[in-house]
């Protein structure tokens, strides 16, 4: 059974209309600097998933779009890269640091603010909206889910 997650991006890194512009509508989930968040991709994340594609450093942040997982975890090309701001000179092509996951647009759609989660009864348990949390992925159960699809109009 397809897990849910929540993976955030600055929209002026890559935002939903990058995915939408991408070929393929697909892109590599590069960047990800957290090892919690690179143990999902590594050993929870499956093609299929679903994903909320969220986005976060911005003027008005919330979900922009729903995607899903559609390769495993493989090493993030960027951390080998010197010219890369995601370079890791600790990590190398024999035991990568870091590793990406594949996405695809599954649609674009209304912004659901981070203002108008918060005032949801229904997502109160989401990981995204507890204080302190800055994790770039986020495991979605199936009620927060359901609750994020019914308030996009599914």
């Amino acid at each position: 059974m397809a897990r849910h997650w929540l993976m955030k991006s600055e929209p002026d890194e890559v935002s939903i209309d990058d995915l939408a512009a991408a070929p393929g509508r697909q892109l590599p989930w590069t960047g990800v600097r957290n090892y919690q968040a690179r143990n999902f991709m590594r050993d929870t994340m499956r093609p299929g998933d679903d994903v909320l594609f969220y986005h976060s450093s911005c003027a008005e942040p919330g979900i922009a779009g729903l995607a899903r997982v559609i390769g495993t975890a493989v090493p993030d090309e960027t951390q080998f890269d010197p010219a890369s701001p995601y370079h890791d000179p600790k990590s190398t092509r024999d035991k990568p640091r870091w590793l990406q996951v594949e996405v695809e647009l599954v649609r674009k759609t209304r912004l659901l603010s981070l203002r108008e989660m918060r005032q949801a009864p229904e997502l109160a348990t989401m990981r995204v909206l507890q204080p302190g949390n800055r994790l770039s992925i986020t495991e979605v159960d199936d009620a927060e889910w359901a609750a994020v699809l019914a308030r996009l109009g599914r």
